[in-house]
């Protein structure tokens, strides 16, 4: 089993309920204001990483915080609104910066780059559904030993029920979580993209993706 990761988040309240699909992906989230709060913390309750919005924080607690993270080993990514995005000081000592409001895939991503550039992420972790392999390390993926090519899209989608087995997401969720909050397509784009899935993935002895009738899609449990 692969180690529990564990985030804490120093940001706005308003900006939480973003983060809350980290937790469908096996991460554990705490959520803090205090720029104080690593200091009281349980060692075995010590996060991987730290997310932080530098706006919410006073200039001077800023490089304290930072300076604190890396004596105790922990990565950061520094998280900046949008309009703020030419104030950040390009030589902050931090993992990654992300712009506000978050994209979901974007933020996984992101998360875990930074974690395996400091080993807190095993990126040979392989994902095994039956016949189904994915190798999130090489981006590759095969059935019964044929290989699959996806685009970026299918792939994400993939990854996303593949590693939820048994969870029914809705066609809005899965297009907010593949394509962003932001993405004024319909849910008709996600229908697409599970049929060209499906299309290569399936075959008859091989059904991975279950419709749910008027609600969404999910993955078959092996």
């Amino acid at each position: 089993m692969a180690p529990v990761k564990r985030i804490l988040l120093l940001a706005a309240l308003d900006e939480r309920a973003n983060f809350r699909p980290l937790e469908d992906d096996g991460f554990i989230l705490s959520f803090s204001q205090d720029p104080r709060v690593l200091e009281n913390i349980p060692l075995e309750e010590t996060p991987n990483l730290l997310m932080v919005d530098l706006g919410i924080l006073p200039v001077e607690d800023q490089a304290f915080l930072i300076q604190h993270c890396k004596n105790i080993e922990v990565s950061v990514i520094v998280m900046i609104p949008e309009e703020n995005r030419f104030s950040v000081d390009p030589t902050l000592e931090v993992e990654d910066f992300i712009f506000l409001p978050v994209r979901h895939h974007e933020l996984r991503m992101r998360i875990r780059r930074a974690l395996w550039r400091t080993g807190g992420w095993d990126s040979g972790q392989i994902i095994r559904n039956g016949d189904l392999i994915i190798d999130p390390e090489r981006y590759e993926i095969s059935v019964a030993g044929r290989r699959i090519i996806l685009t970026f899209k299918e792939y994400q989608l993939l990854c996303l029920l593949a590693t939820n087995p048994g969870r029914v997401y809705s066609r809005e969720t899965l297009l907010s979580r593949v394509w962003g909050y932001d993405y004024f397509g319909g849910t008709r784009t996600v229908d697409v993209h599970i049929r060209r899935l499906r299309s290569k993935v399936e075959d008859a002895t091989h059904l991975f993706i279950e419709t749910v009738r008027n609600v969404g899609y999910r993955f078959r449990v092996a």
